[in-house]
């Protein structure tokens, strides 16, 4: 069984940093590519940030040179670091694993920024 568990968020205050972790379980064969996602309430899940499976990180416009995406495949994580939050970044975050055959999501988890 394929399991993505997100962690880390909460609430942070606006210029503030929290790093969300994706750990992942069970077996994954021909990963295309990973990454975040993001929903606020009433909008649609846009993405924030990928990686290829060769480490090639890439970020949408609104959290370049703020948010970093990487990886530690010994542990099987997959990190989002949000450095100088704001409050548009209130939003449950999703991470993704995208493979050949399907997408694997995580369930989500809230990220707060108060301003």
């Amino acid at each position: 069984q394929v399991q993505l568990v997100e962690s880390g968020g909460g609430l942070a205050q606006a210029g503030g940093s929290l790093r969300l972790s994706c750990a992942t379980s069970g077996s994954i064969s021909s990963i295309n590519g990973m990454g975040w996602y993001r929903q606020a309430p009433g909008k649609q899940r846009e993405l924030v940030a990928g990686i290829t499976s060769a480490g090639t990180a890439s970020y949408a416009d609104f959290v370049k040179g703020r948010f970093t995406c990487s990886r530690d495949n010994a542990k099987n994580t997959l990190y989002l670091l949000m450095s100088s939050l704001k409050p548009e970044d209130t939003a449950v975050y999703y991470c993704l694993i995208a493979t050949l055959a399907m997408n694997y999501w995580g369930k989500g988890i809230l990220v707060t920024v108060s301003s």
